[in-house]
């Protein structure tokens, strides 16, 4: 894997509102999280830590990264290793997950990409990790068309967008509660990308020891994150 560039994550401030904004570049140790070697569910950083540590490999940042059940299995797609363990949900349906166009974050040999969730099916990409979620943020540079300028429904959320060319990913969550708007605007505008994907609201938390963040709650779903050798 590829050394890992300085000041991975930062905080950045945009239309009056705080966020904190964590990058992973092609190359680098970017994985998805879902259950550890005994097939338990990972669920919380403390226990992604002691994942990565069996590698002798520490987590640089990790955020959930997708919907999920009760059980916390993964409400659409998601692929580890190259292995699907839960499929794609191409049907609209309630929730936000439901608000189509949704969408798949996908991690490749060669990069990352967001993709619409049709678009995904009909290309079917190579995907070493992959996380289905919904609603996407950010369309081929257009917001998504359910999404209401000043809308009263707020939220702290986080996401993902993924550069043109596919070899920065930038994974966002808001300092504050923010409607899908104004999150949507942060991808498309300040960090500048095409595509992005909305991984959740209320529940979305945030590992980044250089922003002395260690979130904690209630147990999680699919986790993202950037790893690198050495202890925690």
């Amino acid at each position: 894997m590829g050394a890992l560039q300085a000041a991975t994550c930062r905080s950045l401030a945009f239309e009056s509102q705080g966020y904190a904004v964590c990058e992973a570049h092609a190359g680098e140790d970017l994985r998805l999280f879902l259950e550890d070697g005994d097939g338990a569910p990972i669920g919380t950083f403390d226990r992604l830590r002691k994942a990565l540590a069996d590698e002798g490999r520490r987590p640089i940042f990790a955020m959930n990264a997708g919907m999920y059940h009760p059980d916390r299995r993964p409400v659409g797609l998601f692929v580890a290793e190259g292995e699907t363990l839960a499929g794609l949900v191409e049907r609209p349906g309630p929730g936000n997950f439901g608000m189509t166009p949704n969408g798949v974050f996908c991690i490749s040999a060669t990069g990352f990409s967001v993709v619409e969730t049709g678009r995904f099916a009909a290309t079917a990409p190579a995907c070493r990790f992959a996380t289905q979620s919904g609603p996407m943020l950010v369309i081929e540079g257009a917001l998504h068309p359910r999404f209401l300028p000043g809308s009263a429904s707020r939220h702290v959320r986080n996401g993902v967008g993924v550069t043109a060319d596919g070899t920065t990913a930038y994974f966002v969550i808001s300092d504050a509660p923010v409607n899908f708007a104004d999150f949507a605007r942060v991808f498309r505008d300040a960090l500048k990308t095409p595509n992005a994907l909305y991984f959740d609201g209320k529940v979305s938390r945030l590992y980044a020891p250089e922003l002395q963040r260690d979130d904690i709650g209630f147990p999680m779903g699919p986790i993202v994150a950037l790893a690198a050798p050495g202890a925690d």
